[in-house]
């Protein structure tokens, strides 16, 4: 852990936005007020004086000392939290600055540590900004390469062509389903996901899908009675497909039967990630409900790392699930990479890119591997030796190149805290085969209803896109026993959201 001594005492969101950005360049920091012997010595200057905020950082370390000046004015006064924000800002453009003269790295994301660097891009261009416009905007006051920039550009492009009516999607909702059962537990997963094995024998899974039956039936009633378009439903966890066959239906029949207007839904998918629970009988199913938009994911295609990851299929039981997807009528299939796991470099990464080139999946989304808190991989980090900075950028460069030569577009973007190499995530398809679930989900344009265990819910104001959130419990016990409050809790917040005389 680096520890830097800051000689200013900012305000506490401050030091959190500084300690982000440090955290951009080195593992892991920490900012002291006072601290013998810091790795990292930084004083700042600022001032705000007619509308303008000015910066200054002077970096000293190893007997050397980095300096950089930073201002920008803006032509409104702002309100107290427009001002805090734009003097955080200030800030980290300094820091950000000394940090890549000190290291001789380059954030290629500029001072960007939010999730969802699209979601500002639309908000910009809601603002009335043309493209020449927003891209000057990225480059000059979040410091975004001209790489990542032209990327968003073509991101927004894409989305804007899959929903038209995007500005306008916040009159319908999308409903989110999680099943939180797998039939192991991924050493970097964070989901609500349990080993369906034990929670079997225990009851909790046939307790827990009689509870979400009810949940899907009282939201659904809901939104029947307030005549809600619905515009995506994904099913996730978890991995839906670990249930039975015949379980399985019996969900789909209740989804069918409770939500409005399901002949209008845009979009039905459902996760099959875990290649070793797809069988026919639930492919079977699948089709029967019309249901043809699924993921067949092998994360890579070198048996030692499935192992090591803890997943228990083979490469070849991806690759035979694939086919026996589409040959069973599976037209869309997602298919998931993640860059940098445990002991994989440019070859085992090129390996698996010539793997899905024989399968052609419409869409393939490549992540960057995340050390995500409460992973396994997280708590045993010396035991997962992962790729350099270098290396996992080249595994992204790889990634676009083999995408533009197979005729893939991205499409949506999100990023991780702790990820590898400060990437990214990003989803590629091939034209009109988009996810809009995901496109909705990551640009937070409507309200998602979380139905399920873990499930969260995002309830979005149609008119000012202010964000309430509710969660339900992830552990399949607590949900079991808590989910009537739930449902009650739900209704409560999309009746003061939406107001009881929608349907009106």
């Amino acid at each position: 852990m680096k520890k830097i001594l800051v000689h200013e005492r900012f305000k506490q969101d401050w030091i959190q936005v500084l300690t982000h950005i440090a955290n951009l360049f080195f593992e892991d920091s920490k900012l002291y007020e006072s601290i013998e012997d810091p790795d990292l010595s930084v004083h700042f200057q600022y001032k705000q004086e007619n509308n303008c905020y000015s910066t200054a950082c002077q970096l000293e370390v190893d007997g050397k000392t980095f300096y950089s000046t930073y201002s920008k004015q803006y032509d409104n006064d702002g309100n107290d939290r427009e001002q805090n924000i734009r003097m955080k800002r200030a800030l980290s453009h300094v820091l950000l600055d000394v940090l890549e003269q000190y290291t001789g790295i380059t954030q290629q994301w500029g001072i960007l540590t939010g999730v969802r660097p699209t979601k500002l891009y639309h908000k910009l261009r809601k603002q009335g900004l043309a493209r020449d416009d927003i891209n000057e905007v990225l480059k000059k006051d979040f410091r975004v390469s001209d790489e990542k920039i032209s990327l968003l550009n073509s991101i927004v492009e894409r989305q804007l062509t899959t929903i038209p009516d995007l500005d306008e999607i916040g009159k319908e909702v999308s409903v989110y389903i999680g099943v939180p059962f797998c039939p192991t537990k991924c050493a970097y997963c964070t989901f609500p996901a349990y080993a369906i094995a034990p929670n079997r024998k225990t009851g909790r899974v046939a307790s827990f899908l009689d509870a979400l039956h009810i949940e899907m039936r009282e939201i659904g009633k809901w939104l029947k009675e307030h005549d809600m378009k619905v515009t995506s439903i994904y099913w996730g966890g978890g991995t839906p497909t670990s249930i039975e066959a015949e379980e399985m239906d019996a969900l789909y029949q209740t989804m069918y039967e409770s939500f409005p207007n399901p002949e209008n839904i845009r979009e039905i998918t459902v996760e099959a990630g875990r290649p070793d629970t797809i069988t026919p009988e639930k492919l079977a199913v699948l089709k029967k409900w019309g249901i043809d938009r699924i993921s067949v994911n092998p994360q890579s295609y070198t048996d030692e790392t499935l192992k090591a990851i803890g997943r228990h299929h083979t490469v070849q039981e991806t690759i035979d699930k694939f086919w026996l997807a589409r040959n069973s009528g599976m037209n869309n299939i997602n298919m998931d990479l993640i860059i940098g796991l445990p002991n994989e470099g440019i070859e085992e990464f090129r390996h698996s890119l010539n793997e899905t080139e024989k399968l052609m999946p419409e869409s393939l989304t490549v992540h960057t591997l995340s050390f995500k808190r409460a992973s396994e991989m997280t708590k045993n980090k010396d035991k997962y030796k992962v790729a350099d900075r270098a290396t996992v950028a080249r595994m992204m460069e790889m990634a676009q190149e083999w995408t533009r030569a197979n005729g893939y577009h991205p499409y949506y973007l999100y990023r991780q805290k702790n990820i590898l190499g400060n990437l990214e995530n990003v989803g590629y398809s091939k034209p009109g085969e988009e996810s809009i679930y995901n496109i909705v989900i990551m640009e937070e344009v409507q309200t998602i209803v979380g139905i399920g265990c873990g499930a969260a819910s995002k309830f979005v104001n149609p008119e000012t896109g202010a964000i309430t959130q509710y969660y339900n419990p992830k552990e399949p016990f607590q949900y079991i026993a808590s989910f009537e409050g739930a449902i009650e809790k739900k209704i409560e917040m999309l009746d003061q959201l939406y107001g009881v005389d929608l349907k009106k």
